[in-house]
């Protein structure tokens, strides 16, 4: 399967490094996405290669979506291209996995209404107030959308997306 990370500067690191391995151990093709090619750095330094700008994504062309935390969600929501693919990826069924305030990009989609999920607790209003049910737990899938609220949740995350994807 075609994997598509959104993400920019200020991601949490471990949010987006973890999965993006993970993903690839399993045998899955991934991409990174943000406004520009070339590198974006994480809260704690580390880098990652972007493979495309929002601009050259063709939502078709990839089988499921990752939406990692950090900072790099408020400013991804601010692109609307990169809204457009989260809502039609969301839409047309294809799984999607966020943590931490990755929900932020799901919120500005639109997509939230009728949902049960969870993120970080700091954003937990604005899930709610999108028309979701907000759950504390580590892990919540709920149909095509695996979520969870923190680097402390890594584990459970990715493999209960890991099983979506199967």
């Amino acid at each position: 399967m075609k994997v598509l990370f959104l993400s920019a500067d200020d991601f949490e690191d471990l949010e987006l490094i973890y999965p993006l391995h993970r993903l690839k151990e399993e045998g899955h093709e991934v991409y990174v996405a943000s406004f520009e090619r070339g590198r974006i750095r994480g809260k704690h330094g580390y880098t990652v290669k972007v493979d495309l700008s929002f601009d050259e994504v063709d939502p078709e062309g990839f089988d499921a979506l990752v939406l990692p935390g950090g900072k790099a969600p408020e400013r991804v929501r601010l692109n609307e291209k990169a809204v457009e693919i989260t809502r039609k990826m969301f839409l047309d069924g294809k799984p999607v996995a966020s943590i931490c305030h990755g929900p932020q990009i799901l919120i500005s989609a639109g997509v939230l209404k009728g949902r049960r999920g969870t993120s970080v607790i700091t954003i937990k209003d604005d899930v709610v107030n999108a028309g979701a049910e907000y759950v504390d737990a580590e892990v919540v899938i709920d149909g095509n959308w695996v979520s969870s609220r923190h680097p402390g949740d890594l584990y459970a995350w990715m493999r209960e997306f890991v099983k979506l994807l199967k």
